[in-house]
């Protein structure tokens, strides 16, 4: 038989079939290549590295890796809320809805979350939107939450946490090309979930900057001139909005909010207000205020027209419950073919994890008044939020004791985000100075730290990004090493 003509794709190496790889790094999707995540960069990576060289007995000048670079509470030891753990238990395991030591109100709440899942099971899919009875206390709590302003439990979709929430209106935004690619506003600094989204959508990112000395508030001229200077290349549509903020921890006030909507109703952008942290206010004379609760206040001529989605999560707040992605997202004035779009799209997915539609129905639906888990609720979310408070005050004082630190006030959130002054000397011996401080710092005291540079920051200065969330002592030794190693920085570069 005539031999067959060999692929040009295959070669025979030492006796072995061989073939090019269909995937490489010049044949992947470009966009991707262009993501980048600060939060668990290099320095989160080679903080692992450390802490398996440590469990390896190899010798450090630290004995463990303190990780202060993400706002995950309860890796931070952060106490979970008894409540919800005991009614995602019973949903979990049915069979303890018979145990006498749960409480009766946990056992009725378990067995209404049950009884709105298919064959009374937490393992079954739900509607796409959400678990319908969860979407209805979600709109009741945003009542309460807002004054009595109007919620509909069809304007709420249900979330893998808030991230999933915003990465999909951001699908639903972008098109055109060139001059007519859609560009979103982000603040900076910002939350790099947002650039790394818009980076893999292939969106232009139109960047605001937050007034450092005016403790990080939004200004409208700043809003402008990002705009205008945007509008050249590419077609601005939505403006984003953190508060309270991260990594920034500022909370901003009622008048900024005012003049943020009045802003985007004037240029036709569409809202995205990212309130995540919404229980997470410290700092005496402020307040959280919702979008949604300033924009009806403002009247119709903006509550009817202007374009608003609002996020929030379980992961935040007093709960800190990030394993279980739960989170939702409520669309305000939304076209109605647009809206049939977005139901398709999230139906793709199936339907957020059922266990975290669980807990968010208890995060807007908590122990009542008279109800048997009451008074222990209230007394260890006030203990939670209490706590955060305290440590967001010493985080402050701390920081500011430094000689070349300084930090504007923690509002809000989980998050401080000082401005260090990086010694010329280091500035000419890295390629990212701020990058090169962190790493120093972690390899000569395990502290794990995420440089300004992630979040992005104006030219010529520095910072870097620390959660709050590590217990009061251990949060006291982290912030004394970070004293010892900031002086001993400056003086080996000085």
């Amino acid at each position: 038989y005539p031999s067959k003509p060999r692929l040009q794709s295959k070669a025979v190496l030492n006796g072995v079939l061989s073939r090019a790889k269909v995937l490489t790094i010049d044949t992947m999707n470009p966009t991707v290549k262009k993501v980048e995540y600060a939060v668990r960069g290099p320095i989160v990576l080679r903080a692992v590295e450390l802490e398996r060289e440590l469990s390896e007995g190899m010798k450090k000048p630290f004995s463990e890796v303190i990780k202060a670079n993400i706002g995950d509470a309860h890796a931070m030891g952060q106490q979970p809320i008894t409540f919800f753990r005991q009614v995602l238990a019973l949903c979990s395991y049915p069979e303890l809805l018979n145990d006498s030591t749960f409480p009766e109100d946990a056992k009725s709440r378990a067995r209404r979350i049950l009884q709105s899942c298919g064959g009374n099971s937490m393992g079954s899919y739900t509607a796409s939107q959400g678990i319908d009875s969860v979407r209805q206390d979600v709109a009741r709590y945003i009542e309460r939450r807002d004054g009595g302003v109007p919620c509909d439990p069809d304007d709420i979709y249900l979330t893998t946490g808030a991230s999933d929430g915003i990465v999909t209106m951001l699908k639903l935004l972008v098109c055109g090309e060139g001059a007519t690619r859609t560009g979103v506003m982000i603040s900076i600094p910002q939350y790099p979930l947002y650039s790394a989204a818009l980076a893999e959508l292939g969106a232009v990112q139109i960047n605001y900057y937050l007034n450092e000395e005016k403790c990080w508030s939004m200004d409208i001229s700043e809003l402008q001139r990002a705009l205008d200077e945007a509008r050249r290349h590419c077609n601005p549509r939505a403006l984003c909005v953190i508060n309270p903020g991260n990594p920034t921890g500022q909370v901003q006030s009622r008048q900024c909010i005012e003049d943020v909507i009045r802003f985007a109703a004037n240029e036709r952008l569409l809202l995205m207000a990212d309130e995540v942290y919404q229980d997470n206010v410290y700092a005496e004379g402020c307040q959280f205020h919702s979008f949604k609760k300033v924009l009806f206040e403002m009247g119709p001529e903006y509550s009817d027209t202007v374009e608003l989605v609002s996020f929030h999560s379980t992961s935040k707040c007093y709960m800190g419950e990030c394993g279980f992605r739960g989170g939702y997202m409520e669309i305000i004035n939304m076209d109605d073919e647009v809206k049939a779009q977005l139901t398709k799209l999230v139906s793709v997915r199936l339907c957020p994890p059922v266990p975290g539609q669980a807990l968010m129905d208890l995060v807007v639906n908590p122990p009542q008044p008279g109800e048997p888990s009451h008074d222990n609720f209230i007394k260890e979310r006030t203990a939670t939020l209490s706590a955060l408070a305290e440590k967001a005050k010493l985080t402050e004082q701390v920081l500011n004791t430094i000689q070349g630190i300084s930090c504007n006030p923690v509002q809000g959130a989980m998050y401080s985000f000082p401005r260090i002054t990086i010694p010329e000397k280091a500035i000419q011996e890295a390629m990212e100075p701020d990058m090169f401080y962190c790493m120093k710092m972690l390899e000569e005291t395990g502290i794990c730290l995420v440089p300004g540079s992630g979040f992005g920051q104006t030219d010529g200065t520095y910072h870097f990004r620390m959660t709050i969330l590590p217990p009061t002592d251990k949060l006291t030794i982290l912030l004394n090493k970070v004293k010892e190693f900031h002086q001993k920085f400056t003086q080996q570069y000085s």
